[in-house]
């Protein structure tokens, strides 16, 4: 099967969603497809080259050239509604790589749809977040409650708060337009969770859609080198929080309970900084900023267990598998697609988001309970076996396979949500 995998960053760029299209097209490749990845140019990066057996197409984007709109200037999104010169690119990528089923993962698929109108090659869309309902991906309304649902009086000025208003009128009613479209032109789409599947209206509307969660490779076991940055860790027992330092990440919570612990270890935070991060940290807090992907997994091992105490609906946190393969429990928020992998009892704790009081107990619990704290450790290792790329890449390439019968008339749309199955984060 020729399969073509679009995301809008890449690595170098790193973060969950590239680090999951590098690892999916790498298992695809080695399953004996044939893989390209069309992806935003990155300066410094060849147009094309070689990842392993992945071809790598690097594409132009009139919006990704305007640095100053974006909030980060090092991740200039690609736009929920199409970029001309991306979709021309897109078009050219068609041609030359022939694929039977094109991928996408997130708003580059807006780019993609105008090509696809002619050429009606098979789309799969990979929802990570809850963008195609939501002009910030995060459902959160003003960035302190879970959006009760769209209006366009309530949308525009929340997204005005993060974007700016000519911003987020743009980036709103282009993400409104083009989900509209994509219910219709979208063959298949992947929810992460069953959260996303719940709140970006997929689930009881007929759109067809398979919940399938993120996952980790079989390999994510195998220690990789040592990084100078370990040397920084405190001794082995100590509590690791990994993720951006951020509210909605419940970094503010989670230093409110660390603060009512007793007898507590060293909390170790690595991370990125963000304009919210807090300015001062409680005794025995390692910030430790961001680090290499082997050194977090390194880091893993040394600790006791992990805490996410997230304020929002995560749609699948690939850190919570990375903890799981590492053989620790993780104490979560009762949020999002959490509870689509944390076991309460059985492979970690789950807590209210935002509730520092029940973060602390759940904490205290793990820290005074060592028999308990093996338990976890243990199902965890069992049950993450479910989440490696062995499980998880054969429910996609049966996704591609149906989507490939139906668009031969061998049979009808299917929806599956696979409810008995572990679905994410």
């Amino acid at each position: 099967m020729r399969i073509l995998l679009l995301s809008q960053f890449y690595p170098p760029v790193i973060g969950g969603e590239e680090r999951h299209v590098r690892n999916l097209g790498a298992a695809l490749a080695k399953r004996g497809h044939t893989v390209a990845v069309g992806t935003t140019r990155h300066p410094g990066s060849p147009e094309v080259e070689w990842d392993g057996s992945v071809r790598v197409h690097r594409l132009p984007g009139t919006l990704q050239r305007l640095a100053a709109i974006h909030a980060d200037p090092e991740r200039p999104h690609a736009p929920p509604f199409p970029d001309p010169e991306l979709a021309l690119a897109l078009r050219r990528l068609v041609v030359q790589e022939s694929p039977d089923v094109v991928h996408a993962h997130n708003w580059i698929y807006a780019s993609f749809l105008p090509v696809n109108v002619i050429n009606r090659i098979p789309l799969v869309v990979t929802l990570h977040d809850y963008g195609l309902v939501c002009a910030k991906k995060n459902l959160m309304h003003r960035g302190t409650q879970l959006c009760s649902g769209r209006a366009l009086t309530k949308c525009i000025p929340c997204a005005s708060r993060h974007y700016g208003a000519v911003k987020a009128t743009a980036v709103t009613l282009g993400n409104w337009g083009t989900s509209f479209l994509a219910r219709r032109g979208v063959d298949r789409f992947i929810p992460v969770s069953h959260a996303v599947a719940r709140y970006t209206n997929l689930a009881g509307t007929g759109t067809p859609h398979e919940v399938i969660p993120n996952f980790v490779p079989d390999e994510i076991g195998v220690p990789g080198p040592e990084e100078p940055c370990l040397d920084k860790l405190p001794a082995d027992g100590f509590i690791l929080f990994v993720g951006d330092m951020m509210r909605l990440k419940g970094i503010e919570v989670l230093l409110e309970a660390y603060a009512r612990l007793e007898r507590a270890p060293p909390l170790v935070l690595i991370g990125r900084r963000t304009p919210d991060t807090p300015s001062r940290f409680p005794p025995n807090v390692h910030v430790l900023g961001t680090w290499p992907h082997a050194a977090i997994m390194h880091a893993w091992r040394r600790s006791l267990f992990g805490v996410l105490p997230s304020t929002g609906p995560e749609a699948c946190a690939t850190v919570v598998m990375e903890a799981m393969a590492s053989g620790k429990p993780v104490v979560a928020s009762d949020i999002g697609g959490m509870p689509d992998i944390v076991d309460p009892g059985e492979t970690g704790l789950l807590v209210p988001p935002g509730d520092a009081s029940a973060l602390a107990r759940a904490m205290q619990r793990l820290l005074d309970d060592p028999v308990l704290l093996a338990r976890l450790a243990i199902t965890s290792l069992a049950r993450v076996q479910d989440l490696k790329s062995t499980a998880v890449v054969g429910r996609i390439e049966q996704v591609y396979r149906d989507v490939l019968r139906e668009a031969a008339g061998v049979q009808p749309v299917v929806m599956r949500e696979n409810l008995g199955e572990p679905s994410c984060f």
